[in-house]
């Protein structure tokens, strides 16, 4: 049994190491729009979605409704519930319902990636070294970027803060100059927020509302544009 925990450790330990970089600039982010290294951890500690956490963040600045940021973070992190349900056909017979529950907290995209490779059945030991080293990185990350964002000087704060947004250029664009339909999808959502940023009659509604807007309009579209076809030939939307 501790072998499969170390086993999940081991495999954990990159993903945590990338956490650690990313929630870094996270961490920053937070102090440099004003909540305290406390606060900023204990976002990390009780979340582990870096997107979700971004987008929340910017709502949380704005003073948004609790509703906005519902909606935002369902949008944002639907995805997930979607690796749960494929994740779900791998779990071995000791992942009773608490435990798939305490999992699902940290299932993110990269646990979910080396969780389904695993050719055997998924025990619950193994889950648990796999998502031990993730969360400790990304709230080790997010404490000490939030601890420098208070020390360092406004310069260094201002460029190291642009880390977190390269991480979401480095993730489309690889698939964007492969895929046809992912470039457009991230064009429709750039086109959708401009036209929030600087038409007069639209620049008024708040940032929550504008993250749902957008990211509903361009999934929306790049479904109806590039329909996915099925294995019989007929079309269905990704």
């Amino acid at each position: 049994m501790n072998k499969l925990f170390l086993k999940g450790v081991k495999h954990g330990l990159p993903i945590g190491l990338g956490y650690l970089s990313v929630s870094f600039a996270f961490g920053m982010q937070c102090t440099d729009q004003g909540l305290s290294v406390l606060q900023a951890l204990l976002i990390s500690m009780t979340n582990l979605t870096s997107a979700g956490q971004l987008a929340g963040l910017q709502v949380m600045v704005a003073g948004s409704t609790l509703l906005e940021m519902a909606l935002t973070q369902f949008i944002i992190n639907l995805r997930y519930a979607l690796m749960g349900l494929s994740l779900g056909q791998k779990l071995g017979p000791s992942m009773n319902t608490p435990r798939r529950m305490f999992f699902a907290f940290a299932n993110t995209d990269e646990i979910f990636a080396v969780a389904s490779a695993q050719p055997e059945r998924l025990h619950h030991l193994y889950l648990y070294g796999l998502m031990l080293m993730p969360y400790i990185g990304w709230s080790l990350g997010t404490f000490l970027g939030a601890a420098a964002g208070q020390i360092l000087p406004a310069f260094v704060c201002s460029a190291l803060g642009i880390a977190i947004y390269g991480m979401f250029l480095a993730i489309i664009l690889p698939p964007a100059r492969k895929e046809k339909s992912v470039r457009a999808v991230v064009l429709i959502a750039i086109a959708v927020s401009l036209l929030f940023n600087y038409l007069p009659m639209l620049s008024g509604i708040s940032g929550g509302f504008v993250i749902i807007i957008c990211a509903v309009i361009a999934a929306t579209l790049g479904a109806l544009l590039f329909p996915v076809r099925e294995e019989n030939g007929k079309e269905g939307c990704a």
